[in-house]
C-alpha cells in the first residue's frame, strides 16, 4: 500500500497518516500539534485509524512501542 492520511473521529486526534518510507506514522492532534511515531508497521496504522477509540489504541499501542516526536 502507498502512503496515506485519514481524518478519524476522535476527541483529541484530527487525523492519521502514513508514510512508508520509514514507517512513519503521523498524527495530527485537534490542538494542531503534529506527532511522528517511527518503525510503525502499515497494519497497525490501519489499526490505529479505524480503532473504536483512536485515543486508546494510541495510549496502549503506539505510544509505549515506538519512537516519537513532534513536528
Amino acid at each position: 500500500m502507498a502512503d496515506w492520511s485519514k481524518e478519524v473521529f476522535s476527541t483529541n486526534v484530527a487525523s492519521i497518516a502514513y508514510e512508508e518510507e520509514g514507517g512513519r506514522m503521523f498524527v495530527t492532534w485537534l490542538k494542531g500539534r503534529r506527532s511522528v511515531y517511527s518503525g510503525v508497521p502499515e497494519e497497525l496504522a490501519l489499526q490505529a485509524a479505524s480503532a473504536p477509540s483512536v485515543g486508546s489504541f494510541l495510549n496502549s499501542e503506539i505510544k509505549p512501542n515506538f519512537a516519537h516526536h513532534y513536528e
